[in-house]
């Protein structure tokens, strides 16, 4: 861990969020100057189709510590975050949502834990401000996630968080694409810790997940970190065999012993059938959400194209560079 004078970068995903701009920047200039450290406030604007565009801008032309990035469309949450690791050149880097939900005060309390030792802090999210629905949805993913993953992924805890370079270059040098930041987090290691806290509902507008794109969360971290499907095809295949051969047997001693019991006819066949058939059509959908996953690295796309970048640090063209390392 470098000494003093520390420089801290804030990496802001913001999509549909323009109105939380100006109140975001405000309230990290406040935490920053509490603290006393040197910063600066990295903007990804995702593409976003409000006017976060001219909002950040505004930002960028009145505060030169405000580097803002713009992608070319729409990536996702993790290519912006990642997109903003890249550029970033703190001694340490905060990820935040830039819907306001990550409070920011609270990286005074992280900032303490790094200076004491931890290369990770990460925000646990003991409550939400949600539905009941989907508090219980969101705590029984995160367990389920967890008894399934081949990594020990904490708790309630989503992309909010603090992390020593190391660890930011670490995670800048995985070179695959469909990139599930608290799951890689977790998977390079390093002293980590969480602190607890209330996750807010969005300060402005409606949020822009929904039940699918949560679904579609939860198969990007399972298939990103899991071989729990794979190992349930073979269970399932070796318990379909063994009932067969059960089926089998149970079949000829009931020919032998009490053939007015036993089950003749197509309905039979047809239950067996529809039974078999249906595993055999699972167990294709968990293969080929594996081969969609792996065709997606082995094409090598960039997971982000930067269009611009304003107020880019020492050595960045405005571009960005066009296509990331």
């Amino acid at each position: 861990m470098s000494q003093n004078p520390v420089k801290i970068s804030a990496v802001i995903a913001c999509y549909r969020d323009a109105e939380a701009v100006p109140i975001m920047h405000q309230r990290l200039q406040v935490v920053f100057g509490k603290l006393g450290v040197d910063y600066e406030i990295i903007f990804v604007n995702d593409c976003s189709p409000d006017n976060a565009r001219q909002a950040l801008a505004e930002l960028a032309a009145i505060d030169p510590r405000v580097v803002v990035i713009n992608h070319a469309r729409n990536f996702g949450s993790q290519s912006a975050f990642t997109s903003g690791m890249r550029l970033a050149t703190g001694d340490a880097v905060a990820l935040l949502d830039g819907d306001l939900q990550d409070p920011p005060e609270l990286l005074e309390a992280f900032y303490h834990k790094w200076r004491e030792g931890y290369d990770v802090v990460y925000g646990v999210r003991v409550k939400r401000e949600a539905t009941l629905f989907l508090q219980t949805a969101y705590k029984l993913f995160y367990r389920a996630f967890r008894g399934l993953s081949y990594v020990s992924v904490p708790l309630d805890a989503g992309d909010f968080s603090l992390m020593d370079r190391r660890v930011v270059e670490a995670l800048n040098s995985l070179p695959e694409n469909n990139r599930f930041m608290r799951g890689l987090r977790a998977w390079v290691g390093f002293r980590q810790t969480g602190i607890p806290y209330v996750r807010p509902e969005r300060m402005f507008g409606r949020t822009t997940n929904s039940f699918f794109k949560n679904l579609g969360w939860a198969r990007k971290a399972i298939f990103s970190f899991s071989y729990a499907p794979l190992d349930f095809i073979t269970w399932t295949a070796l318990f379909t065999v063994g009932c067969s051969s059960v089926g089998i047997v149970l079949q000829i001693l009931g020919r032998i012993f009490f053939p007015q019991l036993t089950p003749i006819g197509f309905t039979t066949l047809i239950v067996l059938i529809l039974f078999i058939g249906g595993i055999q059509l699972l167990c294709l959908s968990i293969i080929g959400s594996y081969l969609a996953h792996i065709y997606d690295e082995v094409k090598r796309r960039p997971p982000y194209i930067v269009e611009s970048v304003l107020n880019p640090p020492s050595g960045v063209p405005r571009d960005g560079g066009a296509k990331p390392g």
